[in-house]
């Protein structure tokens, strides 16, 4: 079983892209059960050039949504979703909380757990924490809809 997605493959699972994909590997890949994404924080993504001028500041929300594109990474590998039509929906966010700021040049780590979910099932749910440098910058508890096209299903 495949441990780990690089970009190309997250590309044949997810269809994120510039400048909404926001994980460029995905590692440590437990089928079904938990993940590692990478995110290398740099300065040229477009939400700087806003959040804020003078001191970037990437926003929490893109935070948990890099949590989420793991979690949909992690379950496309898992149950070989490459190059289907598959769609991620966010469901729920709940008990989202953010520690520490990612700034450009920081590594985020996002760690994701399946806390409810099966192969075949629509609904998922997932625990996720992002750190830079082991420290703690967001965690959250995320619901999402997984839609295969009637096609590829």
């Amino acid at each position: 079983m495949t441990t780990e997605a690089d970009i190309h493959m997250i590309q044949r699972i997810i269809p994120h892209r510039y400048p909404f994909l926001l994980v460029d590997k995905v590692r440590d890949i437990a089928a079904n059960v938990s993940a590692v994404g990478i995110k290398n924080v740099t300065f040229n993504e477009p939400h700087f050039q806003g959040h804020f001028p003078g001191a970037p500041i990437m926003p929490g929300v893109t935070i948990v949504e890099a949590m989420a594109q793991t979690a949909a990474v992690m379950v496309g590998v898992s149950n070989n979703l490459a190059d289907k039509n598959f769609l991620v929906y966010f469901m729920a966010i709940d008990n989202a909380k953010f520690r520490r700021k990612v700034v450009p040049g920081d590594v985020l780590e996002l760690k994701v757990d399946v806390t409810r979910g099966k192969p075949g099932a629509k609904v998922w749910k997932f625990h996720g924490v992002a750190t830079v440098g082991g420290d703690v910058a967001a965690e959250a508890d995320f619901t999402a809809m997984m839609d295969l096209s009637k096609d590829d299903a």
